[in-house]
């Protein structure tokens, strides 16, 4: 008689597991997601994680390089060389225990208080614009200081747009076919939170928020002739912004001519800057912590121009390298929430896909303004940048992704919904 070897060593040990428990075969993840108990932290997406552990760690590395140099300027002569390092690990830290917690909560509890988490949001906008709460930082009032970090409610709002959204076109499914019955109640949401925003001000946040909702509602299925004609206002009213903002408006001078003297001490000084530092990066690089442009001439160099001293320092290499890993983070995060639809799990689906366009855009719109692609927006690189509120929302986000990805092997592995 012939033995399969094959299907005897993958027999074995399910059949030595019941023998040791003492019962009968195991069923594996057979998990009630819905809340009883988490699911296996054994089945997740690793190479996920491994990319965003890249992303963190080399985001550690040249926000210390960028950073190193600072308390040489009589601006921060009184913080020492780690202080920006030593900040971004706390934010680090929290953030990593913030996504542990998260990734414990079943989707279906998100999907439930979504709403309340979009009216917390709206609640932290209002109160950081009250006078002794909020924060000001270069004639912007965005931060309301924890004492252990400084908390931006723009980038909660993010998130809870993200979940709010999400939740919404899943309540709302029988309206997607009557456009204004679909979208007006967004609108008006997206409308109010982007007035907040306007008087922080905090023009980028609002862009990013308002691609979020916008994406959701179309991948939610909205009729997509009348969401392009929506998309279409949108547009037009942040032309009419710019048009009628004097700053905003040199911004866009500036970025289409930042070599003119008018500009490049203006500006245009911090484009111009960073296109000097991935000029000198060439292929491979000056070498790590070999930058001089983070020498007092970059402003902002561990923030929104951190991608223009990873080209100075690691050259073409290090720039496209982070570019396709952001790219690979992107497509995958778009793969779990079509995963996650396939199963009839809409909420789920959608909220990864907005997470998605979060990132994805977000990170598109930094690198464009780094590379002289987009005009120059107070917007971090996700992940990478320093930033205590960002790095915080950015890895819950992703945890919720990760959560999502679990339930969904949960589901296809037996497990009961």
């Amino acid at each position: 008689m012939k033995v399969d070897v094959a299907a005897v060593k993958q027999w074995w040990p399910w059949r030595r597991e019941a023998r040791e428990g003492g019962g009968a075969l195991p069923v594996r993840d057979r998990v009630d997601i819905g809340g009883s108990r988490p699911v296996r932290l054994s089945a997740f997406d690793q190479p996920l994680v491994a990319v965003v552990g890249v992303l963190v760690m080399l985001g550690v590395v040249m926000v210390y390089s960028a950073s190193v140099a600072l308390p040489d300027n009589p601006k921060f002569a009184a913080y020492t060389q780690t202080f920006f390092l030593q900040r971004h690990l706390l934010a680090l830290a929290i953030a990593f225990v913030a996504a542990l917690v998260a990734v414990q909560v079943p989707m279906s509890v998100w999907e439930k208080h979504s709403p309340w988490i979009f009216v917390i949001a709206l609640i932290l906008l209002v109160l950081v614009l009250m006078p002794f709460i909020g924060k000001v930082v270069n004639f912007s009032r965005r931060w309301i200081p924890l004492g252990f970090m400084n908390f931006q409610p723009s980038e909660l709002a993010k998130l809870a747009i993200a979940l709010y959204a999400a939740n919404y076109m899943v309540r709302r499914m029988d309206a997607r076919e009557n456009f204004f019955r679909a979208v007006t109640p967004m609108v008006v949401a997206v409308a109010f939170v982007g007035v907040l925003l306007l008087r922080q001000p905090d023009m980028g946040a609002f862009i990013v928020i308002a691609t979020i909702a916008m994406g959701i509602l179309f991948l939610g299925g909205v009729n997509a002739r009348m969401f392009f004609l929506i998309a279409l206002v949108l547009i037009g009213t942040f032309a009419l912004i710019i048009a009628f903002d004097d700053l905003r408006r040199e911004r866009i001078l500036a970025y289409l001519d930042p070599w003119n003297p008018k500009y490049a001490q203006g500006k245009g000084y911090q484009l111009t800057h960073s296109l000097i530092a991935l000029g000198r990066g060439e292929i491979f690089g000056q070498g790590l912590g070999a930058s001089v442009e983070k020498l007092h001439y970059l402003p902002e160099a561990h923030t929104d121009f951190l991608l223009a001293v990873i080209g100075e320092e690691l050259g073409f290499i290090g720039v496209a390298s982070v570019i396709v890993l952001f790219f690979w983070l992107t497509r995958r995060l778009f793969a779990i929430g079509r995963q996650a639809i396939a199963l009839d799990r809409v909420f789920a689906g959608l909220l990864c896909q907005g997470i998605g366009i979060w990132v994805g855009f977000q990170a598109f719109i930094n690198m464009g303004v780094n590379l002289g692609v987009l005009p120059t927006k107070g917007l971090t690189l996700p992940l990478m940048s320093y930033g205590g509120s960002a790095i915080l929302m950015n890895l819950v986000a992703l945890a919720l992704v990760l959560r999502v990805d679990m339930e969904n092997r949960t589901l296809m592995r037996g497990g009961r919904g």
